[in-house]
């Protein structure tokens, strides 16, 4: 490997610390799983979160399962 070269990451579950636009890596890892669904997210597709519950969401539609406010399945 060159200086270059990234060592790959671990296969398991990421921990994150989400932050108001952006999230920190606390634990390495190439997942972290959907509050709503359960559905594992790669981290480089990560775009939804609520930093006071500290949970991810696949989709806006995630969150909105995981508040009760819609069941799952239904669109």
């Amino acid at each position: 490997m060159n200086r270059i070269e990234r060592p790959p990451l671990p296969a398991g579950e990421a921990q994150i610390e989400f932050l108001d636009g952006e999230f920190r890596v606390t634990r390495p890892g190439t997942f972290v799983r959907c509050a709503g669904t359960g559905v594992p997210i790669p981290l480089d597709e990560l775009r939804y979160w609520n930093v006071d519950l500290q949970e991810a969401y696949a989709s806006p539609e995630a969150k909105l399962i995981r508040l009760g406010l819609r069941k799952a399945g239904v669109e």
